[in-house]
């Protein structure tokens, strides 16, 4: 199978748009969101909220892209260092796939 690339500056745009119901206004709250933004120390974002953003992700995206089975397969260091790029970088893989 091959995969068709998936533009992953629109879906990290996409990403960053969705995260707005759980971090509030970005604006007023002086945020900037980049790739190297993490979830946890720089959004100060818990565990359940990945739970509410993986169910944000799969309403946007659609059923396949789990984010919760992907956090499975890291440990618990790598969540706590998750940062929006690779969130990105998983969505985009996951719709590529789609095809």
């Amino acid at each position: 199978m091959t995969l068709q690339p998936y533009p992953t500056t629109t879906v990290f745009d996409t990403v960053s748009e969705l995260l707005a119901p759980l971090v509030g206004d970005l604006d007023l709250l002086g945020i900037r969101i980049t790739p190297d933004t993490r979830f946890h120390d720089d959004l100060v974002l818990e565990s359940i909220d990945l739970v509410t953003f993986s169910g944000i992700l799969a309403e946007h995206f659609g059923p396949d892209v789990n984010l919760a089975d992907y956090l499975t397969q890291k440990d618990l260091d790598e969540v706590i260092e998750l940062r929006i790029g690779e969130i990105a970088d998983y969505v985009a893989d996951r719709l590529a796939r789609r095809g």
